[in-house]
């Protein structure tokens, strides 16, 4: 043979990838008396040739004599070819078991019955257990497992003679799931056997112990793959009221669960045969194994959350006491179909759909099969979320199986015929690979193979395509195809009830629309149902976009914090552009543009009243370009041409208010959509409103005939403004300085009506911008601006301590270089002294403490403050500031009116230990980032955290967490402010602290 040119050719024909290795194994077989040159195309049927050969040989040269009939039957033959080639852990079986050839003899027409594989079983239980006086454990597992996989064999040989996979797929899973309550049938026999004999109960009491398992998940459903976890529940009582009422019946029926699920899954001579989950029991892995009757009922209408209702959607009596299995079923199933009423019960499924899918490595996410995207999860989970919203008034979508549910949602025009008919298709398709994956080596598996000999061979077994490539090809399309399903199954039948579809499409009532509109998180499902009414009802061009958008971005309104906000927002905005061609196309064309309007809207209520506002604005969302902070030089310049484009005053006015909203709307859709960061949101936002300051201060002087022959004026910057750290919701805090020029003129009546008019000038109804000047000499009841003499005069004769560290914040924003660079200089002989006397230190010190103390408002949890809390934006910046009065004389760095560029600084001179500095630095940036949160989530300033956890989760979706982090945030929170607080109270308080008699209210204003 090995000289024969023909016999390579021949192993190609029949399929064979190692060419030269399978030769060799011919050569073997030979020598162990099998000629396999006659029969060698029958190697076709094999999904592996080289595998099954490998089996063949392995068997010829250690059970020659079971083979040789085998071999000279065709059927038998082809049969146990197939077997071995799309089976390495069946043919292993069958190497420990010759005997089990027999099975594979002929092509089992119809699949054997439940009933008829469960007394094979316990036929073979039964006999282990008479064999022997001892009721051996490990000799009653091997006779059930080899049973069992005798039946495994039978139901794979059918499975794989089929001529089409997809069509055998649904009695094939029924079968395995039988095949499993057989087992746990068969094992619960073992068990009472084991018990009987070596335990601590009598066998009367044992065999008085009723025990049902409660098949839950594929099993319940009848859908197990060939290698899945079986998820159960137990359920326990006894005849014996004694040991109900001492309660050894749950005892006595927890060692019969745990006694039977060894038996199946203990490692031993006989390969476990699979895993016996009883995690889904109530509390989970922190709950009782087992349970009476009434114990299961009472947690569940106590205690249980919605995605618990939602895993019972598939509970049935898999084995043992079938009457209390149905008393269970019948007892949990009045609060399963009434579930998706329940509060938050959308959060609780997604989130059950989301935990699974976190464990997922990222290098596995896309070829998962099962729970990636696109994969049988998303089929399973869209089928039961449309279940528990449709079964709480139609029982006849109250079934098991994902098909049949699919068929009966579709029965019911709940979903289109059309829809159901491809989502069922890909789903046969997804399981089918599933199948054969495990099937490979009886392993648990959901992988799809990257190696393209293993794609090879799949896409043989499973006869779906006819390359690898071509397999793999179909499965992406797979994916992406059931992403579409989803919208289209779960979103578009929302339209039907308000909107005109074709006469094919789904209808559903306004109370089924109201109600999938509830399960999938909108708190009014009749106003969201009227917002839709109104976006896609009639014939016109916009209705018919956006009946087509709305599925999709329905589902990315659900998926944001409020839902409800967002949809509102979305239809106000589409009044407004709805006519024009850009903004139409842009949501059909730009499915990235789109995402992130619907993020936005139902992210922020301060994106939405500003959009309703300046709703062209919209159009920044296709490109990031769009989103970025524009250069100040520009800003200006556009400023400028619209203020003095206008005769009057209080129109000028109204143009940089526009302009103002606009910009500052660019920094709040770019914050949430994370193109800039909170530092470079901070720049933008001092940026556009210096230039509203300056530009305005201009034409104000210009009106009033103030320019700088006739008065020097300055607006300098203070507290987040002077820092260029401005949020969202910060005030401005100003101090206002003059300079007189013309002495004929009275420069401070001048400068008081400049003020004046600078204040008015910034009124503004859609987005508040308050000029604070409390900061300035005296407080409120100090003059609002001030010549640079009478500055000078007032900090060289009168200056607090405080003063001082609220100068270390000033910069000059506006209005003649000159003067602002005069300030400035007289600021540094305030803010940098050459040295600070001990008493000054001690008195900002006690400043801290009285702000701490009295500036907190009463009740409040000083944990929560993220302006005057516990670790938080006054720890870090008093910190500094004091650091600055110290050393900035000496250290020219620390001149800044940064707050973290003089932290750095102060890290860099070793002012501050590094890793303080980070700590610090770190609680700085996300209480900053959380005011603004504050205000671009609620539409007003807060600083506080909130406790709502609804508040909280909208919060944390702007800082860019996962749905759901509100716990996850606010333990952040805690723990960035709880270090940095233990880093203050070590640098900052080196004595104890008394009260102060002044100061404390007016240095922490703003």
């Amino acid at each position: 043979m090995a000289r024969d040119p023909g016999v390579l050719s021949a192993l190609a024909r029949s399929g064979f990838a190692s060419l030269s290795a399978s030769r060799l194994r011919l050569e073997e077989l030979r020598d162990c008396g099998v000629d396999v040159t006659e029969w060698l195309a029958d190697f076709r049927a094999a999904a592996d040739p080289d595998q099954a050969l490998v089996c063949l040989a392995d068997l010829a040269s250690r059970v020659p004599e079971h083979l040789e009939p085998v071999l000279g039957d065709e059927q038998w033959r082809t049969n146990l070819l197939t077997v071995l080639g799309a089976s390495q852990g069946l043919g292993e079986f069958l190497l420990r078991h010759p005997d089990e050839l027999a099975v594979l003899r002929r092509t089992p027409a119809v699949l054997p019955s439940a009933a008829a594989m469960t007394s094979a079983l316990v036929d073979a239980v039964t006999l282990a257990i008479d064999s022997g006086d001892d009721a051996d454990a490990d000799r009653i597992a091997l006779a059930l497992r080899v049973a069992y996989r005798r039946q495994l064999a039978r139901i794979a040989v059918h499975d794989l003679r089929a001529p089409e996979p997809t069509a055998v797929f649904e009695e094939v899973s029924a079968a395995l799931s039988d095949l499993a309550g057989a087992a746990l049938e068969g094992a619960l026999l073992a068990a009472r056997a084991i018990m009987g004999a070596h335990g601590p109960f009598s066998a009367d009491q044992v065999a008085a112990t009723r025990l049902a398992i409660i098949g839950m998940g594929k099993a319940g459903a009848r859908e197990l793959n060939y290698v899945s976890d079986v998820d159960v529940i137990y359920v326990a009582e006894s005849a014996d009221e004694e040991l109900v009422s001492s309660g050894r019946a749950v005892e006595i029926g927890t060692r019969l669960a745990m006694t039977l699920m060894r038996v199946i899954s203990e490692t031993g001579v006989e390969p476990a045969l699979w895993e016996v989950d009883p995690n889904l029991r109530p509390e989970g892995k922190q709950g009782a194994l087992v349970r009476t009757l009434s114990s299961h009922l009472a947690y569940y209408e106590r205690w249980a959350k919605g995605w618990e209702f939602q895993a019972l959607i598939k509970a049935r009596p898999l084995a043992g006491d079938g009457a209390l299995g149905e008393d269970y079923v019948a007892g949990v199933a009045p609060s399963v179909w009434s579930s998706a009423g329940r509060e938050n019960f959308v959060e609780q499924a997604q989130h059950m759909r989301e935990r699974v899918a976190e464990h997922i490595p990222a290098d596995q996410l896309h070829y998962e099969i099962k729970l990636g995207p696109g994969g049988l999860r998303d089929v399973e989970f869209t089928v039961q979320l449309l279940q528990l919203v449709h079964g709480q008034t139609d029982p006849s979508v109250r079934l098991r199986g994902t098909l049949e549910t699919l068929d009966a949602l579709a029965r019911g025009s709940y979903i289109g015929r059309e829809e159901a008919t491809a989502f069922a298709a890909h789903y046969r398709f997804l399981r089918v690979i599933e199948h054969r994956l495990q099937l490979q080596r009886l392993r648990r598996t959901h992988l799809m193979p990257r190696d393209e000999d293993e794609l090879r061979v799949l896409a043989r077994s499973t006869r779906l395509a006819p390359t690898a490539q071509a397999l793999v090809t179909r499965w992406e399309s797979t994916k992406g195809e059931v992403r579409k399903l989803h919208l289209r199954l779960f979103y578009r039948p929302l339209l039907s009830a308000v909107a005109a579809l074709r006469e094919d499409e789904v209808r559903l009532t306004t109370p089924q629309a109201e109600g999938r509109l509830a399960a999938i998180g909108f708190r009014d499902p009749e106003g969201a149902l009227n917002h839709i009414r109104a976006l896609s009802s009639g014939v016109s061009r916009r209705a018919t976009i956006q009946r087509t958008l709305l599925p999709v971005m329905l589902r990315w309104f659900a998926e944001g914090a409020d839902p409800d906000y967002g949809l509102l927002a979305f239809r106000r905005l589409s009044d407004k552009l709805g006519g024009t061609h850009w903004y139409l196309r842009m949501l059909r064309d730009s499915s990235g543009a789109a995402e992130r309007l619907t993020h936005a809207l139902s992210t922020s209520r301060f994106i939405g009243e500003l959009l309703d506002v300046v709703p062209e604005s919209a159009a920044w969302l296709e490109s990031n370009k769009q989103l970025e902070v524009r250069p100040a030089a520009a800003l200006r310049s556009e400023a400028a041409a619209l203020a003095f484009r206008h005769s009057a005053l209080a129109d000028a006015a109204k143009a940089v208010q526009r302009l103002r909203r606009r910009e500052v709307l660019r920094m709040a859709l770019a914050s949430v959509s994370s193109v800039l960061d909170v530092r470079e949101v901070a720049r933008g936002l001092t940026e556009i409103t210096e230039v509203t300051l300056s530009v305005l201060l201009e034409r104000i002087r210009a009106e009033l005939g103030a320019a700088e022959d006739v008065l020097e004026f300055a607006i300098i910057g203070m507290g987040r403004l002077g820092g260029a750290e401005t949020g969202f919701g910060s005030d401005a805090d100003v101090l206002y300085v003059y300079r007189a020029v013309d002495e004929e003129v009275d420069a401070g009546a001048l400068a008081r009506r400049i003020v004046t008019e600078l204040q008015n000038s910034v009124q503004d109804p859609r987005l508040p911008f308050d000029l604070d000047a409390d900061l300035r000499p005296e407080g409120k009841n100090g003059p609002l601006a001030r010549s640079l003499e009478g500055y000078a005069s007032y900090y060289r004769r009168w200056s607090l301590t405080w003063e001082a560290q609220a100068l270390l914040r000033a910069r000059g924003i506006a209005g003649d270089e000159s003067l602002i660079a005069d300030f400035e200089s007289l600021a540094d002989t305030v803010r940098y002294p050459e040295a600070i006397a001990e008493k000054d230190v001690r008195e900002v010190k006690r400043i801290k403490a009285r702000v701490e103390s009295e500036r907190m408002p009463q009740g409040a949890d000083p944990r929560r403050q993220l302006k005057l809390g516990r670790g938080s934006l006054s720890d870090v910046e008093w910190f500094v500031q004091l650091v600055q009065l110290q050393h900035a004389h000496a250290v020219p760095e620390l001149r800044t009116t940064s707050t973290l560029a003089a932290l750095d600084a102060a890290a860099e001179h070793g002012l501050i230990a590094e890793d303080d500095a980070v700590l610090l630095r770190e609680a700085w940036l996300l209480a900053s980032r959380l005011r603004s949160a504050n205000m671009l989530w609620l539409n007003r300033a807060s600083d506080v955290l909130p406790s709502d956890r609804v508040a909280l989760d909208g919060i944390a979706r702007i800082l860019d967490f996962p749905p759901r982090s509100a716990s996850v945030l606010e333990e952040e929170y805690l723990a960035v402010t709880r270090r940095a607080r233990q880093v203050f109270e070590a640098g900052f308080y080196g004595e104890p602290v008394s009260e102060n008699r002044g100061g404390a209210r007016r240095m922490y204003g703003g």
